[in-house]
């Protein structure tokens, strides 16, 4: 198994950790390589190690040569520990002299680089730059003005861009401050031709207030961090839009117009590229080539479709100092909005009262209706309720009446009862003198 190690950076470092000092340069014969081994001198003060593993494997182990050993969730404050999906970056303040040797799976081919500073380049942005270019840029990751490559480096390392605003008053970023514009990834994406070869590249926005900025980028992560800086000027898009609606005699057309600043760019190395983004999918695509004025004005596509669009364009061109650049036009809108509907005439006037007028009395009719089923079905059911209440009522005076005739018969009864059981005999006593 080779060494995974990547790159070692060797460097001395003073004890006041806000003063950077000069790193001393390990020679190769002081630092060797048998496979994932390598020996340290007693003259080096600071070891940052480049480690290459096998994508998705743990990170390493640092064996030291006293025996013992480090991991990336355990190790001593002075050591500083990044790992990542395919490699680590690890500095180790005063180390151990004597063999090292580290334990993982080990990226085949990997190999030691002896280094003693480490450092960032950054390509500078270019002069004139404008509002809405499209800027690829990039920056490398140097050890010893080497640049350092290695699968996995853009998630170990974070790259941020900022415009700070210089605040001059007579530019349009005055009150902008500092803004975040982008960053710089080596991920084979947008503008970045391939990844892990260890060239970052931008994706810097610069639809931003024109004005003069200072240009700050900063590569860090938990070990170290580099800042490069430089003053620039971004200057207002030399390429102005509009869209206007045509006269009357073309109705629902509307008119891209389109101003070229000479001072800036070359006319006749100018050319654009127009979409148009309607209602119901619309999409369509319209080239404009040799310009013959700086100022044009031409007719886009007659639209029918009631809505919202938009034009969406590019312009690629050369700069008066000779530099190739692509621009992103501002996008510009327009509504096709339905007319309104002519006045009506004194005919159609008298029409639409007459039709307004016999719906108004069906409605009468229709409501006089209402009420009167309303109010016959209100009787008919007030009659229906008043006889169940009379029939109710008289039941009741019946049967009142037969239960007082039974009553009093059965009265009439008791009373002759009584009568029969009267003893109307005179005692034997009262014949007696």
């Amino acid at each position: 198994m080779k060494l995974w190690l990547l790159q070692i950076c060797l460097g001395a470092m003073l004890a006041c950790a806000c003063v950077d000092s000069v790193a001393q340069v390990v020679p190769s014969s002081q630092a060797s390589e048998l496979k994932n081994r390598f020996r340290i001198d007693h003259m080096v003060d600071e070891l940052t190690l480049f480690v290459q593993r096998e994508y998705g494997s743990a990170p390493v182990i640092i064996v030291l040569p006293d025996g013992s050993k480090w991991y990336s969730s355990r190790h001593p404050e002075s050591v500083k520990w990044v790992d990542g999906l395919s490699g680590d970056i690890i500095t180790i303040n005063k180390p151990m002299p004597g063999p090292w040797q580290l334990l993982g799976r080990v990226a085949t081919g990997s190999s030691i680089n002896k280094v003693s500073t480490l450092d960032i380049y950054v390509e500078p942005l270019p002069q004139p730059l404008y509002q809405g270019e499209r800027l690829k840029i990039t920056a490398k990751l140097l050890g010893d003005e080497q640049q350092i490559r290695m699968p996995g480096l853009d998630y170990l390392v974070n790259w941020t861009a900022k415009f700070n605003s210089k605040h001059q008053s007579s530019d349009e970023n005055f009150a902008a401050g500092n803004l975040t514009v982008g960053s710089y990834k080596d991920n084979g994406k947008k503008l970045d031709e391939t990844p892990s070869d260890g060239v970052f590249t931008s994706n810097i926005n610069l639809n931003q207030p024109w004005g003069h900025y200072r240009f700050q980028v900063v590569a860090e992560n938990d070990i170290f961090s580099r800042e490069f800086d430089m003053d620039f000027e971004l200057q207002p898009m030399p390429i102005s839009l509009d869209v206007t609606e045509a006269g009357d005699e073309q109705a629902q057309r509307w008119q891209l117009s389109i101003a070229v600043d000479e001072t800036q760019l070359k006319l006749a190395e100018t050319y654009f590229e127009f979409e148009l983004v309607g209602p119901a999918g619309l999409q369509l695509t319209i080239p404009l080539n040799n310009l013959s004025s700086n100022q044009v004005q031409f007719n886009l596509p007659q639209v029918s479709d009631f809505g919202s669009y938009r034009v969406k364009g590019t312009a690629a061109a050369t700069t008066q100092s000779g530099r190739e650049i692509v621009l992103t036009l501002p996008e510009q809108y327009f509504n096709l909005v339905q007319p309104p509907e002519p006045p009506p005439t004194a005919e159609e006037l008298a029409a639409i009262a007459a039709k307004k007028a016999a719906a108004e009395e069906a409605q009468a009719k229709q409501q006089a209706l209402f009420w009167i089923v309303s109010i016959n079905a209100a009787l008919i059911l007030f009659g229906i309720i008043a006889l169940l209440i009379w029939r109710k009522r008289q039941n009741l005076l019946k049967l009142q009446a037969v239960t007082a005739q039974r009553l009093a018969q059965e009265r009439s009864k008791s009373v002759s009862a009584s009568l029969d059981e009267i003893d109307l005999t005179m005692p034997d006593d009262l014949d007696k003198p």
